[in-house]
């Protein structure tokens, strides 16, 4: 345990080094949020935790569009939502199914960076206009990819932010393989660094950011007023 604690703080510190590129993230998502948009996100896997961590939570923005398809996440089949991420032709039916707007970005998230449903939607993000901005490990760069581009997810951002999670995830190595997963902490700190920059950007447009309370602190009249700007564009308020 004490090895993994300092194994992730020093991972944490790692992310330092993606200051500039959180920044330029959170304006694009700044401007997006300024003219009444939403930031969609987007992620297979594990990695839909960051969708997650995003939306609809006591202290972050409103503005935000989890693309949470259950098919791709573990609790309706893991072992089907591994072969789904990797067929073709997925996110383009994905893409189709969203209330979008003219210049809305993606954040789309993948860990290894291979797989093609992540890859696919950031394609198609980008002939379509929309800034993307990719969060994925780095050190997964050699891996080869699943897509028939043979490209990585990294190629398509706009913004890439290196979460530096190891190879294979976990920051320990036993005689049982890696162990200790550290993507969905590092995502965390990533997600809330986001939030935390956008809400000073509107300060410095001396804006009030939307940002929900918590509605077990009686804040349930305060996030009914923000949610009813959004509750056409985000489908999984309701």
């Amino acid at each position: 345990m004490e090895n993994y604690k300092e194994n992730i703080i020093n991972l944490i510190n790692q992310l330092d080094l993606e200051k500039d590129n959180i920044k330029k993230a959170s304006k694009i998502m700044y401007k997006a949020m300024k003219d009444n948009k939403v930031c969609h996100v987007f992620a297979t896997g594990h990695s839909h935790m960051f969708s997650e961590e995003l939306f609809y939570r006591a202290g972050g923005l409103v503005q935000i569009n989890p693309i949470l398809e259950p098919f791709l996440m573990q609790h309706e089949g893991a072992m089907r939502s591994t072969q789904f991420e990797r067929l073709t032709g997925i996110s383009k039916i994905i893409y189709d199914s969203l209330d979008l707007k003219e210049g809305e970005p993606f954040i789309i998230v993948s860990n290894s960076g291979i797989n093609n449903v992540p890859i696919e939607m950031a394609k198609i993000c980008k002939e379509n206009n929309h800034e993307v901005i990719v969060i994925t490990s780095m050190n997964n760069k050699d891996l080869k990819s699943r897509n028939d581009s043979g490209k990585h997810l990294y190629e398509f951002g706009d913004v890439v932010i290196d979460n530096h999670t190891p190879i294979g995830d976990g920051c320990i190595d036993s005689k049982y393989g890696k162990v200790g997963a550290t993507s969905t902490v590092l995502n965390t700190i990533i997600a809330q660094e986001l939030v935390l920059e956008i809400i000073r950007l509107y300060e410095e447009d001396n804006l009030t950011p939307p940002i929900y309370y918590s509605a077990n602190n009686g804040g349930d009249n305060h996030n009914k007023e923000l949610i009813r700007n959004y509750k056409n564009r985000i489908k999984c308020l309701y």
